[in-house]
């Protein structure tokens, strides 16, 4: 394809698309080693730019996902093409520029300034091999009014509205995260992305947002927000692209710059640092992973895919301190193993939420108790509206719980798991009774309090089962344990009866309204965060306090601290966040 063709078909135009999906990607890892690089104590306007403009890209990156859903396209991400070798090229791009790894530096900012630099006055689209990204989406805005032309809208804009990221998933960001579902929104994002880059009108330095860490500043664009640190001064009202920044100084302490060898190899297999870059490319295609979910039909799952960022920070430091730096290798699905298929389960992320896959209902359950706190029964309620993948809160501060909106990252929780269990089997008591067995494992209480009953606890009905009616108390108060604590058989060494439980996950509400545990039944399987699978079992109950001792199985905790379900303080979202001082 030539520069200047046309983009006119579906095909073609979706293709384009997905090219813009890669191209906004392939500016994270530069900017991020730039940003990792920086002491923002000792820089912290330096910081502050690399790190808006950052943050800007991933909301370019969700406008060209967007823009792809709209016209019936599937945005990937989680694919080994992302993350070719750096240095690498812009992808489909002008050939001789080269993407590096750096820290930030006289280096690093000529290759901002190449990248984000504004379009010649007059310059054509061009669709391949474009000399900037403003001629590309020039090109993509083509293509989109031909289409609309000669098809018409409806037939250009096909997608799943349900597919758009909106403002509700993307929050406190200074650009605009539009959702397209026509020509006239889908010229929005284009121009959004465009000119938070470029700046308004293919002619100011401004991009038309205030910015974010200054609200009484206008926002420049990218391409300017590096001039400024070139030069060392900011940009002002009256200024112009000939002019150049006026206004006041803006300091670099070299200093304060972390060093790091430009774009690293990866090291000697075994050694401590292999090991680091491993963990940090597993996190980062954990994010790609997340991302691909959250614009293929699950949004709420971009606050956790950018929550999981903040775990690259730390990683990526650890790295400098050692004298290396992040490769940003691709890790296949295959060797993430949590990653994989679409079949049912629940993954544990690694100091943040629990996955949800493949469409499990999840619902609410109270129990109901007698008028003494006497645990009777679980009451359920109506299901809870979910997407196929979705994110359940682990560190008990949400604001939108049960959902994970983030704030684990914001808080840093700390979701360090216990070592692996022994199986149930291995752990059981045993007490018999006449014509049951009853088995317990006391790791696993949660006290639900259903087997001490109003006035005997089942250790001390066991001796009175002769009669069947005892008997049958045993076994329902029994099916009515969470955590299967205490499961039965009719005799010692048989086959244990489960009742028979739906896969499904209930968060469960306790007497007074206290908030328990995540109920999970009907064997789906849980992966802890280092690809461990739990034991799986009919039931099981989950942590969703933050303060259990069994991560991630509940201990009861919830009970002494009173966890309730209240929305959480408002918290600043880390979409925006992780490039500030991160």
């Amino acid at each position: 394809m030539s520069r200047e063709a046309r983009i006119d078909t579906l095909g073609s135009l979706r293709e384009h698309l997905q090219w813009a999906i890669e191209l906004e990607h392939a500016t994270l890892p530069p900017y991020l080693c730039a940003l990792y690089s920086l002491d923002p104590e000792r820089n912290p306007e330096a910081a502050n730019i690399v790190g808006s403009v950052f943050a800007e890209e991933m909301l370019h990156l969700a406008l060209a996902a967007n823009l792809l859903n709209a016209v019936g396209g599937r945005p990937l991400l989680d694919s080994p093409r992302m993350l070719p070798p750096h240095p690498r090229r812009l992808p489909h791009g002008d050939r001789s520029l080269e993407l590096s790894l750096v820290p930030f530096g006289a280096e690093a900012l000529e290759m901002f300034l190449r990248l984000e630099r504004p379009a010649p006055p007059g310059a054509a689209p061009e669709g391949d091999d474009y000399e900037t990204i403003g001629q590309f989406y020039a090109a993509i805005e083509q293509g989109l009014r031909h289409l609309c032309d000669r098809l018409g809208e409806r037939a250009v804009f096909s997608g799943d509205p349900a597919r758009q990221v909106h403002a509700g998933h993307f929050r406190h960001t200074a650009g605009r995260l539009v959702a397209v579902h026509d020509l006239k929104s889908a010229l929005a994002a284009l121009e959004e992305i465009v000119e938070q880059g470029e700046g308004n009108s293919h002619g100011e330095v401004w991009d038309g947002d205030k910015d974010v860490f200054h609200p009484e500043r206008d926002e420049v664009a990218h391409y300017y927000r590096f001039q400024e640190l070139k030069s060392g001064r900011r940009y002002r009202r009256g200024d112009t692209p000939q002019s150049g920044p006026t206004g006041e100084p803006i300091t670099v302490d070299p200093a304060g710059v972390r060093p790091m060898p430009p774009n690293p190899r990866p090291a000697e297999p075994g050694t401590p640092v292999r090991r680091a870059q491993e963990e940090f490319d597993h996190t980062y295609c954990a994010v790609l992973h997340l991302l691909e979910r959250a614009f293929n039909g699950s949004p709420r799952l971009l606050a956790v895919a950018t929550g999981t960022m903040y775990a690259l920070k730390a990683q990526a430091l650890a790295l400098m301190e050692a004298g290396a730096g992040p490769v940003f290798g691709y890790v296949a699905p295959e060797r993430r193993g949590w990653s994989t298929g679409d079949e049912r389960r629940i993954v544990v992320l690694r100091d943040g939420p629990y996955v949800v896959y493949g469409g499990v209902p999840l619902r609410r359950k109270r129990k109901i108790v007698s008028s003494g706190n006497d645990a009777l029964t679980w009451k359920t309620g109506e299901p809870l509206e979910t997407e196929d993948t979705y994110a359940l809160c682990r560190c008990g501060h949400s604001g939108s719980k049960p959902f994970c909106d983030g704030t684990h990252a914001v808080i840093g929780f700390d979701g360090t798991e216990s070592p692996v269990m022994r199986p149930y089997r291995e752990l059981q008591h045993v007490h018999d009774g006449a014509g049951i067995s009853a088995q317990r494992v006391g790791e696993l209480c949660v006290h639900a309090a259903f087997c001490i009953g109003r006035t005997r606890p089942i250790a001390a009905m066991l001796a009175d089962t002769a009669d069947s009616d005892v008997r049958s108390d045993i076994m329902g108060r029994i099916d009515h344990c969470p955590s299967g604590s205490y499961s039965y058989a009719l005799e010692r060494g048989g086959e244990t009866i489960e009742a028979d439980l739906p896969q499904a996950v209930s968060v469960l509400e306790e007497e007074d309204g206290l908030a328990s545990a995540l109920w999970v039944t009907g064997k789906v399987p849980v992966v802890r965060s280092d690809g461990l699978p739990l034991e799986t079992r009919n039931r099981m109950t989950l942590c969703r306090c933050g303060h259990s001792g069994n991560k991630p199985l509940c201990d009861g905790t919830h009970r002494e601290i009173g966890f309730r379900e209240e929305p959480a303080p408002a918290t600043t979202n880390p979409t925006t966040k992780e490039g500030t001082t991160s």
